[in-house]
């Protein structure tokens, strides 16, 4: 076998099945090469979550702790609980206040995630229309040197309903693309080749990696030290992400509850969504490190409680996130709707820690410093459709600077618990957004794609670069 050839599609060959390869420094990427000057690959993902985060008022005692956004400005900031986890990420991250959809501004929270990456003017009735989506952007760029184009996954699955979509991805006519929701299908997806029978064989237990192993130790006296431990490496991640898989189907496959009873979910456990969601961006770093595709969404959960991502709250001992938002006058309120938001933002965290304790495979620096990652929510109070809470992070080979919060809301952002009269988004503006497709430009712009202009975008954020 010729090193020139080991390229991303490259398989590990057991009996009757296949597994592909993560990238290594050994190999002449010439697809990557011809792509990029830097010798560096360009990734994109972006993470949502539905309903908001906790806005309790400056003169809340829960605004300390629970206050989603971090207090203070620039350099000069300090994370609540909320956003603990995202600390030992300081430097690797922007978290942004102050931005949205102009379109959307006025629409009630629930319509909001179909708009997310399309800043398109779907609004709360009426006719429906959407745009494109900025993941698709970036495919339409850089899809084409790999397997996939875009990988595109949701807790829910599918597509769902206008203005309650299932997915954060819609193609150049607006149409939504169907997101997958069961890691198993994921995973062979991305990792087994579809020849025969070969994907109903590989379960990937330990038996049907250990019959690959001796393609696998022919292939490691063709390389460096260092891909050698990457290979050894890769191999035990994938047998870790199968563990978890079969453990998260286990609990996407359980039937929603009929009647307002615990009981009818007994198999489910608080650590069964959490290892969920660990799954699903775990099998986002895996096609990243495979180089299956350079382009991944992931919605966390569906707006206004259906589906059965609104079971996820059970991770941290509650029971439905969408109530989280509504309950907040509620004793302990603020802190309930506060630690799910918290565990969303560990997880994420976990996510970019391990990009970026990962050295890249085929150019420089880490993981991170070539994926950039935005996550967020397109509600910050209770059903407000404006200041949505925003971390971007990585890309530091892209040339993004970070270690800084951009509050463009000010001291004193709207907020506070819904007091059963008229809702925050029916409230009249009293301060301005900043078009949110302005960031998006500036992240089209330094993935390499030639554009100046994304929807109703008026300008780049020039604070990021």
């Amino acid at each position: 076998m010729n090193l020139n050839s080991l390229d991303r599609r490259r398989f590990l060959r057991g009996t009757g099945v296949a597994l592909a390869l993560p990238l290594f420094e050994s190999a002449a990427m010439s697809s990557v090469q011809a792509a990029d000057d830097s010798n560096n690959l360009k990734r994109l993902a972006c993470i949502y979550f539905p309903d908001g985060v906790p806005m309790p008022l400056s003169e809340d005692p829960a605004y300390k702790d629970w206050a989603w956004f971090p207090h203070g400005n620039g350099k000069e900031f300090t994370f609540t609980k909320c956003g603990e986890a995202f600390e030992p990420l300081r430097n690797d991250l922007t978290v942004l206040s102050g931005f949205s959809h102009p379109s959307s501004r006025k629409v009630h929270g629930h319509s909001n995630a179909d708009q997310f990456l399309t800043a398109a003017s779907t609004g709360s009735s009426g006719p429906y229309a959407n745009t494109v989506s900025l993941d698709q952007v970036y495919a339409a760029h850089v899809g084409d040197q790999t397997r996939f184009s875009s990988l595109v996954m949701s807790t829910d699955g599918g597509t769902g309903t206008p203005r309650g979509t299932h997915t954060l991805s819609f193609n150049r006519n607006g149409r939504a693309i169907p997101a997958e929701h069961r890691p198993k299908r994921v995973f062979d997806m991305l990792f087994v080749k579809s020849d025969g029978d070969a994907a109903r064989r590989l379960a990937l237990s330990k038996n049907a990696l250990d019959d690959m192993l001796a393609d696998a130790t022919s292939l490691r006296k063709r390389l460096s030290s260092n891909d050698q431990h990457s290979l050894d490496e890769y191999l035990e991640s994938v047998r870790e992400a199968e563990i978890k898989v079969e453990k998260a189907k286990r609990w996407i496959n359980t039937p929603l509850p009929t009647v307002d009873s615990d009981h009818l979910n007994l198999e489910i456990t608080p650590d069964e969504p959490r290892g969920y969601v660990q799954t699903m961006f775990e099998l986002m770093y895996l096609a990243f490190k495979t180089d299956s595709t350079r382009v991944a969404t992931y919605q966390i959960g569906r707006e206004n409680g259906f589906g059965i991502s609104d079971h996820l709250a059970r991770a941290v001992g509650l029971t439905l996130a969408h109530s989280l938002s509504h309950e907040t006058k509620e004793p302990d309120g603020w802190k309930k709707f506060g630690t799910y938001c918290q565990f969303l933002n560990e997880e994420f965290a976990r996510f970019v820690m391990k990009l970026k304790q990962t050295p890249e495979p085929a150019g420089n620096g880490t993981m991170l410093d070539n994926t950039l990652l935005l996550f967020g929510s397109a509600s910050s109070a209770f059903h407000l459709s404006r200041n949505y809470p925003l971390v971007l992070a990585g890309g530091k080979n892209m040339g993004f600077k970070h270690g800084q919060y951009l509050n463009n809301a000010g001291a004193s952002p709207q907020g506070g618990a819904w007091d059963g009269g008229r809702e925050p988004w029916q409230v009249e503006i009293s301060k301005e957004d900043k078009p949110l497709a302005n960031v998006f430009v500036t992240m089209l712009q330094q993935l390499g794609v030639s554009t100046q202009k994304f929807a109703d975008s008026d300008g780049t954020v020039t604070e990021l670069v």
